[in-house]
Formats: C-alpha cells, structure tokens, sequence
C-alpha cells in the first residue's frame, strides 16, 4: 500500500503550485519503475485533486483552481494511467458524493465539496472490493478535519 498526501498546490501558477505537479509525476515515475500493475497494490490518501465533474459541486467555480485545474486532474490521470482504477467509482458512480469541504461560507452542510480523497488499486485488488462509502458523520464532530474518510470494503 502507498499512502500518500499531494501537496495542496497553493495558487495556480506559484512555486507550490510547480511542486504539486513535479510530486505527482515522481509518483508515476515510482510506479513505472519500483511497481508492477499485475500485483495487488493500493495507492489512496489526500490526493487534492478532484478527477471529474462528478467530484465537484460547481466545476465551473472550481476549474481554475488547485483541486480541479485541468493540469492537476491530467496529473492525476497519468498516475492512474500507470493501472490504477478510482474503486470508489467503482462501487459509487453518482454525482454528489464529496470527501472534502471548505470550513468557509457553510460548505458542509450545503454539501459544497470536492471529492479529493482517493482510494486506488490495481485490477488484482480493486476486484476483491466489496463497497465504497464516505463517512460524512466524522465531518460533523467538535473541531473536526475538512476531510471526511473514505471507506473502502474487500473480500
């Protein structure tokens, strides 16, 4: 297993932004080289990018920012293109279904996030799982993260 944090990127077009893309083509290059897709391996964590418009509550709103600029989600693609499948997606195709949420202007509870936690797989794992599921009630507690964890189940 690899669990990861991607750096957040800052503001597009900054130094951390740079950084952000750099990390996340070394995780590609560590694939490509130290790993085998035939081999069970999970890669998941706080990746910071939101793959697709189903992963965002307003992708227009969203776009030109860090978690779903084009660069960042074609980022992310290239790491995935590796043989990794989103085993959330996998068991949860709808819309709607968010991971993280900005502490700012009530975005929680208007369900305003962005799905930018992951759990990926190679094929040989991601068919032993069983179900996917976002626990949105550790996101409600006294002083909780702005992240909600995501739970996968395999067999």
């Amino acid at each position: 297993m690899l669990d990861c944090y991607v750096p957040n990127g800052g503001e597009v077009g900054s130094e951390k932004w740079t950084y952000k893309l750099a990390w996340l083509e070394r995780l590609a290059r560590y694939l490509e080289t130290q790993c085998d897709p035939a081999e069970p391996l999970v890669v998941c964590g706080d990746m910071n990018v939101a793959p697709d418009a189903r992963d965002v509550h307003d992708p227009a709103l969203w776009e030109p920012t860090v978690l779903y600029h084009p660069e960042a989600r074609a980022a992310l693609a290239r790491v995935t293109a590796w043989g990794l499948e989103d085993v959330f997606r996998r068991h949860r195709a709808e819309p709607g279904l968010y991971s993280w949420w900005d502490y700012r202007m009530l975005a929680f509870p208007k369900n305003q996030g962005l799905r930018i936690d992951h759990v990926f797989a190679t094929p040989s794992f991601a068919s032993r799982t069983t179900g996917a599921s976002i626990d949105r009630d550790e996101r409600k507690g006294k002083q909780p993260s702005d992240h909600a964890p995501v739970i996968v189940t395999y067999e």
